[in-house]
């Protein structure tokens, strides 16, 4: 049985921990410097785009990415899809030499993200020269709803990117194209629309400041992640974490792109990631395909705590960089303890108030007004405080009010991370790993459920 003082002390202590993460998290977003260009003629690029069933995005995706990029390859990696995803790929493959696609099989397709990027490292291996400067070969990881911004090869080839030697691997900003989208779901009516609407607009705010904000902390405690879209990494970083691993992005990881940045700092390179240039992706509409996209990542974070001894022994990251990590790592173990005292704590009111009636067990809660009135406006504020921010990046023609209740939304959107946490641990205890895609909002919603668990 939990006691008192751990029930009073460890809200507390999360959020001390919460606060201190979102105060340097918005100090190295506020105060980063601006990125500086390089020449990205000294590289060259390689843009991988793992597919399965997008006939509906991939070929205005490989399009835009061969004009903004003219000099880069494009490899598609179809991994069986039962669609026209192949075809379309292949035709315009047959036109263009820098396109090339990748075909993948069952049984050996539809093994994974990791697995099919996998695949591509080794037909990449195949079409390179033997004398290829591996340390100016860059792979680039691009959604296949994704459109990078036509100027993010000067930025990541700056100092702060590939133009330190050091640096094996740089995340890019992600953004959400469609937040601004006034009817998201075109079939349904004012009240579906005006809650996809902010569930769009909230996905926008978290990753374009709030994540961006972790990102350049982490940056400053050299623990930067590595996201699943514009995702950049050397292919001499690759060569060492496949000649350690046997592969540069592991099998069956449920967050394949964020186990591939842990692997490449343990191995010795460094991440780093820029704000000043953006890959942009689908928001998703519709609350039960985000719910399932963010049970993965939570289940994904579990499966991740296994690299824990490996970080905290290794000479590559810092003390820093050690609790940053493990604070990463344990969130969703943080909201698992949080939801069990929670029930913990009504069973012991509800006992109270069984001894000594409802209102002595009612009344002494109500005594500690002033401090739950305190504890909730510091939880909130942080929350607020990235409204106005958000306005000034990415909505300027919006009014103050509008930032702020935009703020106020985000505090009660991040809730969604406690019945992801759980849904993620159940799913790990039942031994189910396995996931199908999200579906495309550009999709037709066929029978049966979509982002299907496995």
């Amino acid at each position: 049985m939990f006691s008192s003082p751990f029930l009073l002390a460890f809200p507390f202590f999360l959020l001390a921990c919460f606060l201190l993460y979102w105060a340097g998290a918005r100090h190295a977003y506020l105060r980063r410097p601006e990125a500086e260009n390089g020449n990205a003629d000294a590289f060259d690029w390689h843009f991988f785009v793992p597919c399965r069933d997008e006939e509906a995005v991939v070929g205005t995706t490989v399009e835009r990415l061969r004009t903004d990029h003219p000099r880069a390859h494009v490899w598609v990696i179809d991994d069986d899809s039962d669609d026209r995803t192949g075809a379309i790929v292949a035709g315009l493959a047959e036109t263009d030499r820098r396109v090339h696609l990748v075909s993948r099989v069952r049984p050996d397709a539809r093994q994974g993200k990791g697995a099919a990027l996998n695949s591509a490292y080794d037909e990449l291996n195949q079409f390179l020269s033997k004398d290829a400067d591996r340390e100016r070969v860059v792979v680039c990881v691009i959604d296949a709803d994704g459109q990078l911004d036509p100027h993010a090869l000067e930025r990541v080839s700056g100092p702060a990117g590939f133009g330190d030697p050091e640096t094996g691997g740089v995340q890019v900003s992600v953004r959400m194209r469609n937040a601004g989208d006034p009817r998201p779901l075109p079939d349904h009516g004012r009240a579906r629309n005006a809650f996809a609407r902010l569930l769009v607009r909230m996905q926008d705010m978290e990753f374009s400041v709030s994540n961006a904000g972790m990102q350049l902390l982490r940056g400053r405690t050299g623990s930067v992640g590595l996201g699943g879209n514009g995702q950049f990494t050397r292919l001499a970083a690759l060569d060492r974490i496949a000649a350690a691993e046997r592969r540069p992005w592991q099998r069956g990881a449920l967050l394949e792109d964020y186990e591939l940045g842990l692997h490449m700092i343990l191995n010795g390179d460094r991440i780093s990631h820029i704000a000043d240039t953006w890959v942009s992706q689908e928001g998703l509409p519709h609350a039960r395909r985000f719910l399932t996209q963010r049970t993965r990542w939570a289940q994904g974070n579990l499966q991740c705590v296994r690299y824990a001894p490996r970080i905290v022994s290794s000479r590559h990251y810092g003390g820093k960089g050690v609790l940053e990590t493990l604070y990463t790592f344990l969130q969703p173990v943080a909201h698992l303890v949080t939801l069990a005292l929670c029930a913990v704590m009504f069973a012991l009111l509800g006992l109270t108030a069984a001894q000594d009636g409802v209102g002595e067990a009612f009344g002494g809660m109500l005594a500690l007004w002033p401090l739950v009135l305190g504890l909730a406006v510091v939880s909130v504020l942080p929350f607020v405080l990235w409204g106005p921010v958000y306005r000034r990046d990415r909505a300027s023609d919006r009014s103050l009010l509008s930032a702020l209740l935009w703020g106020l939304a985000l505090w009660i959107y991040a809730y969604h991370l406690f019945p992801a946490s759980a849904r993620g641990f159940v799913r790990m205890l039942r031994g189910r790993n396995g996931w199908a895609k999200t579906r495309r909002n550009a999709e037709a919603v066929a029978s049966g459920p979509v982002a299907i668990e496995s």
